[in-house]
């Protein structure tokens, strides 16, 4: 039953219920049903006349890979030629027994801004890359301190940023209360089971996943001016969080080479200074589902850079990137992000456009051109 007067302070409990840890546990568990676990492996979209399959920009999240696996090959019933290799967040993975991948955060000193890279080599060569993962494991516990920031911020509270954050949503002095109210709580089940959560849980999206597990408790379009306000202060938080504790992008790029790892910039498009960075990499994500705006751009770009290039370069490649959470796929339907619940793994609408196939053919691009040299490059 939902609460009438949730703005009421005389009917908020300061103490840790039982509902609030039941509800806690909820989104932080990573443990899957068997029942969750089938539905995960049975896709509702198949694609019997694809029969190229390139993934190398997905996030498998606390989603078993062999049901992973399973959901891609009832997918692509007829794929023929594939390159599916995961790129957990700070973390390295493998899909199966060839390639390993990871998403890295870094620092771009030039541009003075955070960036990301994606990368993938050969799974034999995990046991060589000690200095790789000491590095992965540096960024991963930085990145967990941002959501203390964040929570900090609100239950301090930090009355400048929070200010700022009101100002900008419009949300007024309950509703900013009432979230400091709840995200106190967050923080105190935190703090008392951090031992226990698994480092997926210990993301800024806890705060998140958490209000939107509110909904049977309050009115949809509170949770909504909540989201938006959280929305708010997380992006002051990361404005202010500073970049220096990251390594460098070319710190990571080097490691990487030194594993025979290839390297490719995701969704260039959200920061732009790094097409012209020079930085030692394979090639460039032009269409990814959250950044589709300058596809065409972006594969004319990369064909004119391989244009002036010398007959011993290696020529830039043009990559998709589906982006996939499968985290998101296991939520309650009200809590899911409507937008990335929908990504497949592997699924690339962008290759078969009539107008981007055009100019990826002037390019001397496609998607099974990027596969065949990628790997090749992987092997090598």
């Amino acid at each position: 039953m939902r609460t009438t007067d949730p703005m009421n302070p005389a009917a908020w409990d300061s103490a840790v219920t039982e509902e609030d840890e039941a509800l806690f546990l909820r989104v932080t568990s990573i443990d899957l049903s068997d029942g969750t676990l089938a539905s995960l492996a049975d896709p509702q979209l198949v694609l019997p006349g694809q029969r190229s399959v390139m993934a190398v920009h997905w996030h498998p999240e606390f989603v078993p890979m062999p049901v992973v696996r399973q959901r891609v090959e009832s997918m692509y019933p007829n794929m023929a030629e594939s390159l599916v290799i995961p790129t957990q967040h700070n973390e390295i993975m493998t899909y199966d027994d060839e390639f390993s991948g990871v998403e890295v955060d870094c620092y771009s000193h030039g541009f003075n801004q955070k960036v990301q890279l994606l990368l993938h080599f050969r799974a034999s060569r995990l046991e060589s890359a000690h200095t790789l993962k000491a590095m992965l494991r540096h960024t991963r516990t930085y990145r967990v301190s941002q959501l203390f920031d964040f929570m900090h911020t609100i239950t301090a509270p930090m009355e400048d940023r929070i200010e700022e954050a009101a100002r900008t949503t419009g949300a007024d002095l309950d509703l900013v209360e009432f979230v400091r109210h709840h995200v106190g709580k967050i923080q105190r089940m935190v703090e008392e089971r951090r031992h226990e959560l698994s480092e997926d849980a210990l993301k800024n999206k806890l705060l998140r996943n958490y209000f939107d597990a509110l909904r049977p408790r309050f009115d949809g379009g509170l949770i909504d001016r909540i989201q938006t306000y959280l929305s708010a202060v997380k992006a002051i938080v990361k404005r202010h969080f500073t970049l220096r504790y990251f390594y460098r992008t070319s710190e990571v790029i080097e490691e990487a080479r030194a594993l025979g790892a290839g390297v490719i910039i995701p969704h260039p498009e959200q920061f732009w200074p790094i097409l012209l960075a020079d930085y030692d990499v394979d090639g460039y994500e032009v269409w990814n589902p959250q950044s589709q705006r300058y596809t065409d751009f972006l594969i004319t770009t990369v064909g004119r850079a391989n244009s002036c290039l010398g007959p011993s370069s290696r020529r830039k490649l043009v990559f998709m990137g589906d982006d996939t959470h499968m985290g998101e796929k296991v939520k309650a339907v009200a809590e899911q992000n409507l937008e990335k619940v929908g990504r497949e793994i592997g699924y690339q609408p962008a290759w078969d456009d009539l107008e981007i196939s055009k100019r990826l053919i002037l390019s001397g691009m496609s998607r099974e051109i990027a596969i065949r040299e990628y790997r090749d490059r992987l092997l090598g």
